[in-house]
């Protein structure tokens, strides 16, 4: 069964999937103006680094149409999300269109957008081709959070290889970590694999080092937010945890980074920031308190694994291995350092 796409231009508003009633509703937000897709990538209605560049890209088209303040615009939507590069990629592109044009039309802002939405697809293929390759037979495969293909505007990254492995019968079984606080593995990955018919089993996230201990993972699997120059990777929390406990048992672990993830001139993880979201998100669950009233909560969405526990970083330009820092620095990425 083929997935919904994640974002659609329909000419006149932004048709995005609102990842928050998955897996039970497939819903879509028709958006007309910057502030709600600057909203929706707030909320988390579009999750996943590389959908909410294109968005945001999109974003900025709803802008220029309705003549709005684009200086407002752009400082808006790259306040939207701190620590996924991606959105910055996509707006520094947008922005340098109205560095070069002052008077750039909207039909050149949509060419852009539709230039930016094309380029997430063909990075994506490229690096999950690269990623299965990596794979044999029999691949049983450990993933966290979400990286299918509902957040791209493509086939995914992480979630994609494991895909097309299944796709091409190398795939034997997926584990998926549930990935709390907001669960994307249990609904999002595990619905969107359930879709493709790829085998697949929600765990706990604690349960990964049990899992590993009895042998029943071969490779893990995770998707990032900004690759860092010495190749430290910000992703969604407790991809740190589960990096310690795949090398504890000589596990590889990949991530996969198309080029618009990676920032080089971030010199490493330390001068990542990190995001703090609501801590309600901890002590409640679908609206309901968990915890005692006034329990304190810390929620940082993200950690970093630094690039001494990653086996390798997948681009669409091939895997690259360690030493990061000159491997990162060779890439023919534009506009970077």
């Amino acid at each position: 069964m083929a997935l919904p796409s994640s974002l659609e231009w329909t000419g006149v508003s932004l048709k995005l999937l609102d990842q928050r009633r998955l897996p039970h509703q497939e819903h879509f937000l028709d958006l007309t103006c910057w502030q709600e897709v600057a909203e929706a990538i707030v909320a988390m209605a579009v999750r996943g680094a590389p959908a909410i560049g294109v968005a945001a890209a999109w974003g900025v088209v709803l802008a220029a149409r309705d003549g709005a303040d684009l200086e407002a615009a752009f400082s808006g939507l790259r306040a939207s999300r701190p620590t996924a590069v991606n959105l910055g990629w996509a707006l520094d592109r947008m922005a340098q269109l109205l560095a070069d044009s002052p008077e750039a039309s909207v039909d050149q802002f949509i060419a852009l957008a539709s230039w930016i939405e094309a380029e997430d697809r063909r990075l994506n293929q490229a690096l999950v081709d690269h990623g299965v390759a990596l794979l044999s037979p029999g691949t049983r495969a450990l993933h966290h959070c979400h990286t299918g293909g509902i957040a791209t505007a493509g086939v995914g990254t992480a979630l994609g290889v494991i895909a097309s492995a299944h796709a091409r019968g190398l795939l034997r079984h997926a584990w998926l970590d549930e990935t709390r606080p907001r669960l994307q593995g249990s609904a999002l990955s595990a619905w969107e694999l359930g879709h493709l018919g790829v085998p697949c089993t929600v765990i706990v996230d604690g349960a990964s080092g049990l899992l590993m201990r009895r042998g029943e993972v071969d490779v893990v699997l995770v998707g990032c937010d900004r690759v860092a120059a010495n190749g430290d990777v910000a992703n969604k929390i407790g991809t740190y945890n589960l990096a310690l406990a795949a090398r504890a048992h000589g596990i590889p672990l990949y991530v996969c980074a198309p080029g618009s993830s990676i920032d080089r001139c971030t010199p490493d993880g330390d001068a990542i920031t990190i995001e703090e979201r609501d801590p309600e998100e901890i002590t409640s669950m679908h609206g309901e308190s968990i915890t005692a009233s006034g329990v304190r909560a810390w929620n940082p969405a993200f950690d970093i694994t630094p690039a001494h526990l990653i086996s390798g970083i997948i681009t669409e330009f091939g895997v690259l291995r360690a030493p990061y820092r000159s491997a990162l620095a060779d890439l023919p990425l534009a506009d970077q350092r």
